[in-house]
């Protein structure tokens, strides 16, 4: 996929919103590659809080607009994407067991429609393996602090959301 003298990888998530637990896989991952493309998945099946260019803008950010990092948008299958994109590496993070199990099938598969894409997993650091972007939004949406566990832009952009009037919100009062 990749020329052997430039190793491309991608990181692939819904990252709504980043979390430090993203950043620390991500910047991790620039250790080992010469660029990693973090590809923002259009998910149906969910109903993102930010917008993509949102999502880029907290990514790029929480990295210092690190030219080696590339935010970019995509759907279908993701082996496809990283033939697009000539990366020869898929980044992935584990949290926990579940995770393993799940990322597993997903490494098989993607090395079965494509036998020149290897899945590379990082170990979350321990600070953040209980961390997720579910469980950040449904604190933040409470009013828990989610200090330290984002970036400091994303916390910003959060709070606005959820301290934001019910009329703002679209609820009638």
């Amino acid at each position: 996929m990749a020329s052997p003298d430039r190793k491309i990888a991608v990181y692939p998530g819904t990252f709504d919103p980043i979390t430090n637990g993203h950043v620390d896989i991500l910047e991790r991952s620039l250790a080992l590659f010469d660029q990693v493309v973090v590809a923002i998945a259009t998910n149906p099946r969910k109903q993102p809080l930010f917008t993509l260019e949102e999502r880029s803008e907290f990514i790029a950010d929480a990295v210092g607009r690190d030219p080696r990092v590339v935010c970019d948008a995509f759907d279908g299958l993701l082996v496809e994407y990283c033939h697009a994109r000539k990366a020869g590496f898929i980044v992935r993070g584990l949290r926990a067991i579940a995770d393993f199990e799940y990322e597993f099938q997903f490494a098989h598969m993607n090395r079965r429609l494509n036998s020149r894409v290897d899945t590379v997993f990082f170990m979350t650091d321990e600070r953040h393996h209980y961390v997720s972007s579910s469980l950040i939004k449904e604190v933040a949406s409470l009013g828990g602090d989610i200090g330290g566990l984002v970036p400091p832009a994303v916390a910003r952009a959060l709070l606005a959301k959820y301290s934001a009037p019910a009329e703002a919100k679209g609820d009638p009062k």
